[in-house]
């Protein structure tokens, strides 16, 4: 039996000319956010698409804050991706860690690996682990990013760049939204960008440890993403509006 063949990154199809030009829309984008916003805060995967972000914030000097989900079951490739930003960028990137209090509870409700009962103890660790956190971290800002794309699954396609986030009142953008995978990786390769070494590996989308693993080659982007569940489970609930 043949060995499975994995995700790999994609060759660029831009020329040096139409990566330019994404690449002065998106810093236009950025600088646009700051200047409507007092308080701008970026929540950080360390996956593709925020490293861009990440990059381009840095190149620009941008007064934006960084921060990541130290939701306590990450591979230890992405904790150490952490330093490995802060270091190459010269910034600090804020941990949101969760509250002892809430993993114990899920633990005594659901057991440690609970969550791959199915969607409802899914959604109860993504609670516990992201989406308290991410709301604690985002308290006093008046806008926030993410690294979304409408390309990376059915539950994105209508992404747009603002939105507002009603769940927690303030601003929400997706600087990347129109981007393709393979633009992401053209600028990663032009601009030098520090790659999370999971990428390398067949991880196209990165998350917790036990809920992520490789990707085929022809599978969806997210099928690593809790892959035990359907494919309209794609989501931790830190983009949908409660």
């Amino acid at each position: 039996m043949n060995a499975p063949q994995f995700w790999t990154i994609p060759p660029s199809k831009l020329s040096p000319s139409q990566l330019a030009e994404k690449s002065q829309a998106l810093t236009e984008r950025l600088v646009s956010i700051c200047k409507a916003h007092n308080d701008v805060r970026f929540a950080t995967s360390l996956a593709a698409e925020d490293m861009v972000i990440t990059d381009a914030i840095a190149q620009a000097k941008l007064p934006i804050q960084f921060f990541t989900l130290a939701t306590g079951r990450l591979h230890q490739e992405t904790v150490d991706m952490v330093k490995t930003t802060e270091d190459h960028y010269q910034i600090a990137i804020t941990k949101a860690y969760p509250e002892e209090s809430d993993i114990q509870a899920f633990i005594d409700q659901y057991g440690i690996n609970g969550f791959y009962e199915g969607e409802a103890a899914k959604k109860a660790c993504c609670g516990a682990r992201k989406i308290k956190p991410l709301n604690a971290a985002l308290l006093g800002a008046d806008a926030w990013l993410t690294g979304q794309r409408r390309e990376q699954s059915t539950t994105r396609t209508e992404l747009n760049f603002a939105e507002h986030d009603d769940a927690r009142g303030i601003e929400k953008f997706n600087p990347l939204f129109d981007w393709s995978e393979a633009d992401v990786w053209a600028y990663i390769k032009q601009e030098n960008v520090p790659i999370h070494p999971l990428h390398l590996k067949g991880y196209p989308s990165i998350g917790c440890e036990p809920c992520t693993r490789q990707v085929k080659q022809g599978e969806d982007i997210r099928a690593g993403r809790w892959w035990w569940l359907q494919s309209n489970s794609k989501e931790c609930g830190l983009h949908v509006n409660q």
